[in-house]
C-alpha cells in the first residue's frame, strides 16, 4: 500500500466530479432508487430500524460497481442495486453490515460519558430534540466525542466492502487492510474530508444565504438547494471509487453472467 501525498485528497474529489459528469442522470437515478429502497425498508417494524445500516456495505458496492461501469464505458442502470445480493460475498458483506451497526451503536452510547445520555436518548427517539434540550445539555460536545470514538471504526470500514467483494478477502482481513490503508494516507484523507465539508456543507449554506437575500421566497431556495444537494451527494458517492483505486488499483470486472442488465428480452416469446 503506497503512502499518498496530501493533494491526492483533492484529486479524488475532482475524479468524483469527472465520473459523475459522464453519466449524471444515470447516477442520480441509481441514488434515488437506493433512497426509495431504504425508505421502503424503513417502514418495516423493528427490522426497519436496523436493516438500513446492515445493508449499507451491500448497497455501497452498487455505487462502486457503477463507477467501474462508467470507467469501462458501460451504462449504469438502477438494477445494479441487486448485483451483490447475488454475489458469493453477500454473507461477508452482511456480517460487515452487522459490525457497522454495532460500531455506530457503541459510538453513540459512548457519548453518555459526556452528556449523561441525552444524545443517545435523542437518537433512540425517546427524547425530543428542541432548543431547550440542546441548551441544557452538552449534546454538541457529546456528538463530537461520539464522532471521535467512531473514527477508528470508520477507517476500518472505508475499504472493507470493496476488499471483500473485489478481492475476496475475509471480514477481519479487509478491516485490517482498510484501517492501515487509511492510516498511511491520513493527509490525503484529511484534505479529502475538508474538501467535502467545504463543498457539501459550506457551499450549499452559502448558496442558500445568497438566495434568501435575493429571493424572499423560501420555496425558491428549496427548489435550488434540493437538486444541488442531490447532485453533490451523488458526486461524493462517485468520489469513493478513486479513493479505492489510488491504493488498491482498478478492480477486475465481475463475470458477465453476474452483471445485472436491463430486460431487453421481455418482448420476445
Amino acid at each position: 500500500m503506497e503512502k499518498l501525498p496530501a493533494n491526492t485528497g483533492w484529486a479524488w474529489v475532482k475524479e468524483g466530479f469527472a465520473l459523475f459528469r459522464k453519466q449524471p442522470v444515470e447516477m442520480a437515478t441509481l441514488f434515488l432508487a437506493y433512497m426509495f429502497v431504504m425508505l421502503a425498508i424503513g417502514i418495516l417494524p423493528v427490522l426497519g430500524q436496523v436493516l438500513p445500516l446492515v445493508l449499507v456495505p451491500v448497497f455501497s458496492m452498487a455505487f462502486m460497481e457503477a463507477c467501474l461501469n462508467i470507467e469501462q464505458g458501460k451504462k449504469v442502470y438502477p438494477n445494479l442495486l441487486v448485483t451483490f445480493f447475488r454475489s458469493p460475498a453477500l454473507r461477508r458483506l452482511l456480517v460487515l453490515g452487522v459490525l457497522y451497526l454495532l460500531a455506530a451503536v457503541l459510538a453513540v452510547a459512548a457519548s453518555a460519558l459526556v452528556d449523561g445520555g441525552v444524545f443517545w436518548q435523542v437518537m433512540a427517539g425517546s427524547k425530543q430534540l428542541d432548543e431547550e434540550t440542546i441548551r441544557n445539555s452538552h449534546m454538541s460536545l457529546a456528538m463530537i466525542f461520539s464522532a471521535a470514538v467512531y473514527t477508528p471504526a470508520m477507517m476500518a470500514f472505508w475499504y472493507a466492502a470493496p476488499l471483500i467483494a473485489w478481492q475476496d478477502m475475509g471480514v477481519g482481513k479487509s478491516l485490517f487492510y482498510s484501517f492501515f490503508a487509511v492510516l498511511r494516507s491520513g493527509k490525503a484523507f484529511l484534505v479529502y474530508g475538508m474538501a467535502w465539508v467545504l463543498i457539501g456543507v459550506v457551499f450549499p449554506a452559502l448558496v442558500s444565504s445568497i438566495l434568501a437575500l435575493l429571493v424572499a421566497k423560501g420555496i425558491a431556495v428549496v427548489i435550488v438547494l434540493l437538486p444541488l444537494s442531490l447532485a453533490l451527494t451523488v458526486v461524493m458517492y462517485c468520489s469513493f471509487y478513486p479513493t479505492y483505486t489510488a491504493i488498491f488499483g482498478r478492480p477486475r470486472a465481475l463475470p458477465e453472467q453476474n452483471q445485472p442488465r436491463p430486460d431487453t428480452d421481455s418482448g420476445q416469446g
